[in-house]
């Protein structure tokens, strides 16, 4: 069959005049259908013709496919996409409308507020340091002045880790019950001045509304020749009031550590309506306190030289105060009604 542009050109304007989809399918098939088309039958009998006439054809034929295709295509793409008429007519659009909201993914409460805490202390200097959850028993209680006989070594509040590959006279393992360690590791591979927070989840046998058996922290340690407990409030109240509300209630009162000498701790007065029907108005937020010298010499640090403070922070109840959420244990439920609301 020896098909001329001409014709080609006819079925190029009955494409175009093509109204309704199953017209311009039925033209689809009548050119390229797989037995009968008149396109693909041109292009089998190409093969019979002498060797000029096969190039002039088959030049002819390719680029009559290609305008042809190519304007089935746009047909098609324009009997999809309503008119503007039929728009006008049957389905206008009330720019006013409200619509409803995209649903969106968004970062869990608690890893989008420690990126608020490493700007927040950034800005203040802080350096960000981070270490392992599983610690020893020297790192996470003797480097620190924990003595052996003190009730935070207790089974009630540490998980101890049991391991085959211990010797008999090294140091047992834990699941770290702060983030502690963390700042001996930190002193132990930097000179003095430094300062810089260490944020991360810790483990405890604690379990209510307010407590969890794991929950996450951000300690502090700023070092210093001068370092003083005007630092540290200062340091305490920027940190309340940047990251929970800058008309935060608070207040200040001794406190016991064995790391820090003297200690303090830092309890936050609920926020909103139902902060009197609450059992109990104040919430401890915070302990802290000037760094013990037994701790500093533990890291090689001369504690008549060099003094500081440190702190640690509870994440998940500056947030509960910062939201006004009743219980911590709604952060791990996993109900997205309640982490949509953030």
């Amino acid at each position: 069959m020896v098909i001329d542009t001409h014709d080609w050109q006819a079925f190029a304007k009955r494409i175009a005049a093509c109204k309704a989809q199953d017209a311009l399918d039925a033209l689809e098939h009548e050119l390229f259908g797989r037995k009968a088309g008149i396109l693909t039958v041109a292009l089998k009998d190409v093969g019979a013709l002498d060797p000029d006439a096969r190039r002039t054809q088959a030049a002819l034929l390719n680029a009559a496919k290609r305008t042809l295709t190519d304007a089935i295509e746009a047909k098609r793409k324009e009997l999809l996409s309503p008119s503007q008429d039929a728009l006008a007519s049957g389905d206008s659009i009330d720019i006013t409308m409200e619509l409803p909201r995209k649903e969106r993914g968004h970062l869990h409460l608690i890893p989008e507020f420690i990126r608020s805490v490493e700007e927040v202390f950034g800005r203040m200097g802080f350096d960000v340091w981070k270490g392992p959850e599983i610690e020893s028993e020297d790192m996470n209680f003797n480097l620190l002045n924990i003595p052996a006989e003190h009730p935070a070594r207790d089974a009630q509040d540490t998980f101890w880790v049991e391991s085959s590959k211990l010797k008999a006279d090294s140091s047992k393992l834990v699941l770290r019950t702060h983030t502690s360690p963390v700042q001996i590791r930190y002193m132990q591979s930097h000179k003095p001045p430094f300062r810089a927070i260490f944020p991360g989840k810790v483990y405890r046998k604690d379990a209510d509304a307010t407590h969890s058996p794991m929950f996450h922290q951000f300690e502090g340690l700023m070092i210093g020749k001068d370092i003083n407990l005007a630092h540290m409030k200062s340091v305490m109240i920027t940190a309340i009031r940047e990251l929970i509300d800058p008309k935060a209630e608070f207040r200040f009162r001794t406190g016991y550590f064995p790391f820090v000498e003297p200690g303090l701790e830092v309890d936050m007065r609920w926020m909103g309506d139902d902060a009197q029907s609450r059992e109990g108005k104040w919430l401890e937020i915070v302990g802290c306190g000037l760094v013990h010298p037994n701790v500093l010499e533990n890291c090689k640090i001369d504690s008549k030289e060099w003094q500081g403070f440190a702190f640690g922070f509870g994440i998940e109840r500056m947030i509960m105060l910062r939201n006004r959420i009743p219980d911590l244990r709604s952060f791990y439920e996993g109900d997205l009604r309640f982490l949509s609301q953030f």
